[in-house]
């Protein structure tokens, strides 16, 4: 059998136990403030059946999500024609009936009409999981990623916008971020400015197309604009609404004018003015509403389940893709056969804000290993002391390892270095018989000699 050269699928990676702290400390820093806010946790599997997944992230969307074929031989019940037409659009639904899940909303929307009888309404919840996308592989960007998500159903409420600003904000200070902005834009807007330009039906391809003025420019929405259907016409209204400038009151009352025949848009301005008037009621500071909060009526999110206030959360201190984002989606669970339930609910991007943490270097000084305390191994006679002094250390929820075995001084010091393990116990024969062990700190290099309880109360 020949010798296949180990590699890693491009757009994945391994994590060192290095990294899995740090991966950790964002996990269980975005769970604690979940949890501050009333969120449970939840999870739900890898993988989906394709019809749960596909038509509910836009064409785009749909071309990313993974498909997993169909096992044993997958091509037996597929028709000739199919296969010799090589249309993989017709022949997928014929070889591959689940996929990995492309987000973590979809999936939920799924589990609250599956647990309707069993869940309490308003349903608040948190999910921390992978989650798979076909995109191509690039700084900040994976195919294999973490979602940290946080959504609310069953609840009208734009409380619950607000305290996603809020979530937002309390989040990213706590991981040490000083210059980030948390932008908001409401569908119901989007669909004014298409209501007011007369192309109401095509609401989607602008979405689409003015959500990627940050990758492709002005000059390059334009152009897919007028490929999707508009006019140069339709161009000249939208060029002033897309640049929109100032303060975010000075926006509002600028689209009050521009969308003063839209109902549907001023209802959308309407909405944002509560969701902001709800945050200063919660206390929010000066900085949050006038400088990390922004009105951005180019934020589309091309996601077509969007209905009302849409989020997204971007660093200024590191040149990187959004760190976070969703919205409100009214009737999600109808895809799914429950009818009238609306939700709203925001996503973490943990991957991206790891490497912002990274960059920046935020993350906790100190290496948080596991092990607390390495016992050096001197020889057979004395394990029965260690292994005794071993028990009684994990019994005081000590996180503790005795050498494996008897090896030279050198080679299990640079075990306890290499692993950044704090605290190293040498237990000779004179240690074993005095009851005075030698206790050194792998930091400072000080030696000091303890007794059992006193080794016990140091560390515990």
């Amino acid at each position: 059998m020949a010798v296949v050269k180990p590699s890693l699928a491009k757009g994945t990676r391994d994590f060192s136990p290095s990294e899995m702290i740090k991966r950790n400390y964002i996990f269980d820093t975005l769970k604690t403030v979940f949890r501050k806010y009333g969120y449970n946790e939840i999870q739900t599997p890898s993988f989906e059946n394709l019809t749960t997944l596909t038509g509910k992230y836009g064409d785009e969307g749909d071309k990313l999500i993974f498909k997993i074929l169909n096992s044993g031989d997958y091509l037996a019940k597929a028709a000739d024609s199919l296969l010799h037409d090589k249309n993989s659009n017709k022949l997928i639904p014929h070889i591959s009936e689940k996929a990995l899940r492309y987000d973590l909303t979809v999936p939920f929307a799924r589990y609250v009409v599956m647990h309707q009888n069993d869940i309490t309404l308003p349903f608040k919840r948190f999910q921390v999981q992978p989650v798979w996308r076909a995109d191509r592989p690039q700084r900040g960007r994976y195919r294999e990623f973490y979602q940290c998500d946080v959504d609310v159903v069953g609840s009208e409420s734009l409380l619950n916008e607000a305290e996603f600003i809020l979530i937002y904000q309390e989040a990213f200070e706590r991981f040490g971020l000083k210059d980030f902005n948390i932008k908001i834009n409401n569908r119901k807007i989007l669909s004014g400015i298409a209501e007011i330009i007369g192309k109401p039906e095509l609401i989607v391809d602008m979405t689409v197309a003015i959500d990627k003025l940050d990758k492709i420019g002005l000059e390059g929405v334009n152009k897919e604009l007028l490929e999707r259907g508009f006019t140069e016409a339709d161009l000249a209204i939208l060029k002033p609404i897309i640049l929109l400038e100032g303060s975010n009151d000075e926006k509002l009352s600028s689209l009050k004018t521009i969308l003063a025949t839209s109902a549907v848009g001023l209802n959308g301005i309407a909405e944002i003015e509560e969701v902001f008037d709800y945050v200063a009621k919660l206390g929010a500071e000066e900085k949050l509403l006038n400088q990390i909060i922004d009105l951005d009526i180019t934020l589309a999110r091309g996601l077509n389940y969007y209905t009302g206030c849409i989020f997204e959360v971007k660093t200024n201190e590191v040149a990187m893709g959004s760190i976070g984002g969703g919205g409100r989606y009214d009737d999600l669970t109808g895809m799914f056969g429950l009818k009238g339930l609306t939700g709203v609910g925001v996503s973490f991007g943990a991957d991206r804000i790891y490497d912002v943490l990274e960059e920046l270097d935020l993350f906790p000084i100190g290496k948080a290993d596991s092990t607390k305390l390495l016992i050096i191994n001197f020889d057979k006679q004395l394990e029965s002391y260690t292994l005794n002094l071993l028990n009684k250390l994990r019994k005081e929820n000590i996180a503790s390892e005795l050498y494996a075995s008897p090896v030279k001084l050198k080679k299990q010091m640079g075990y306890a270095d290499g692993k950044g393990i704090p605290y190293v116990l040498l237990v000779g024969d004179e240690e074993a018989t005095s009851g005075q062990l030698s206790l050194k700190d792998m930091e400072s290099g000080e030696q000091v000699k303890v007794t059992e309880s006193e080794l016990i109360q140091k560390l515990r």
